[in-house]
């Protein structure tokens, strides 16, 4: 009898749950797993499986590739704030004809003692900072930095965490730190009583890697500025870990 075609995933990835869903399906042998990469991040960590770096040129040319390379299936595993990805992916899998899932790990839910101001953007948090704040713990990343350039904010001094090194406009009192999770959080404690930060900025990633920041703000009682995550284009269904992700590509 005919051994049957492998099923061609392709991931959309740069997420932890990414990885390991990469790691998941390339363990199986019925399943040829592709993760692309944006190539934002200087030196990725390179997922098992082939992987390719770089965009595809928007939905249409999404949606070449994965007609070229016979992708039976596409997983959105982008980061949570990588709206315009998801927006291409959506695109590209109703252009191709291809099924889409989008792996979105659980956002942050708060708890008693938090101490959180909710937003729609980095603009409007940065127009909450200097009711709450002076010394600002920015771990939004290093994209985005001008909505915490103006003029209205140079009072305030700013520790910026971020993977790779931010370019400007950035804030104009600032001091950057370059570090990737996972976080501890004796290590996020030390870093906010160090650093003397009043407030803390953050986008609703979830997850557990830099959620122990927010244990620490919590236990200083320090208020912490949230920035909403973009919701996942309508109609595209959701798988909350890489073992829903695992089971949704076993159908096939």
């Amino acid at each position: 009898m005919p051994v049957p075609a492998a099923v061609r995933v392709l991931v959309l990835g740069g997420t932890t749950e990414a990885r390991r869903l990469a790691e998941s399906l390339a363990g199986d042998r019925s399943v040829r797993v592709t993760t692309s990469l944006a190539g934002r991040v200087a030196a990725p960590r390179l997922p098992p499986g082939e992987v390719r770096v770089g965009g595809f040129g928007g939905p249409e040319g999404l949606a070449a590739w994965m007609r070229e390379h016979d992708v039976d299936a596409l997983i959105d595993a982008t980061h949570p704030f990588a709206a315009a990805m998801s927006r291409n992916a959506a695109e590209a899998a109703a252009l191709a004809h291809v099924p889409l899932l989008a792996l979105r790990r659980p956002g942050w839910v708060a708890q008693d003692g938090d101490h959180w101001h909710s937003t729609g953007s980095l603009a409007e948090a940065a127009g909450l900072l200097p009711a709450l704040g002076e010394r600002v713990f920015l771990t939004t990343g290093r994209m985005g930095l001008a909505a915490f350039a103006g003029a209205g904010l140079d009072a305030l001094w700013f520790l910026v965490r971020s993977v790779d090194a931010p370019e400007p406009p950035c804030p104009a009192r600032m001091e950057v730190l370059l570090d990737r999770g996972p976080f501890t959080l004796e290590g996020e404690r030390e870093l906010l009583r160090r650093h003397r930060i009043d407030v803390l900025v953050t986008k609703d990633s979830g997850g557990d890697a830099t959620a122990p920041k927010l244990t620490a703000a919590r236990e200083a009682g320090i208020p912490v500025v949230v920035v909403r995550r973009p919701p996942v284009p309508e109609g595209v269904p959701v798988a909350a870990t890489p073992d829903e992700a695992v089971e949704w590509v076993r159908r096939f």
